[in-house]
């Protein structure tokens, strides 16, 4: 009689999981996308830095390559052509 008792509480328990879990499951997953989301806003806001720059204006940070540096020969062009 006892080992039937036991089998009966395991298989009782087993559904009562599955029952509890279907109801608390959405829950669960809401809570943490909604701790993600949290997460990831505050990264956002901690990444952009407020610009001292006004919207529109246009700030160049580096000077052009002198034209040394672009004049500087590398090699001799050659235009090969196909051979049938």
């Amino acid at each position: 009689m006892g080992l039937i008792k036991t089998i009966l509480y395991i298989v009782f328990f087993m559904y009562a999981f599955k029952f509890l879990a279907k109801l608390f499951t959405p829950f669960l997953i809401k809570k943490v996308a909604n701790k993600m989301q949290e997460k990831a806003e505050a990264q956002f806001r901690n990444q952009s830095p407020k610009s001292p720059v006004k919207e529109g204006e246009t700030i160049i940070d580096k000077a052009p390559a002198k034209a040394a540096k672009a004049s500087k020969k590398v090699g001799e062009y050659v235009d090969f052509e196909e051979i049938d």
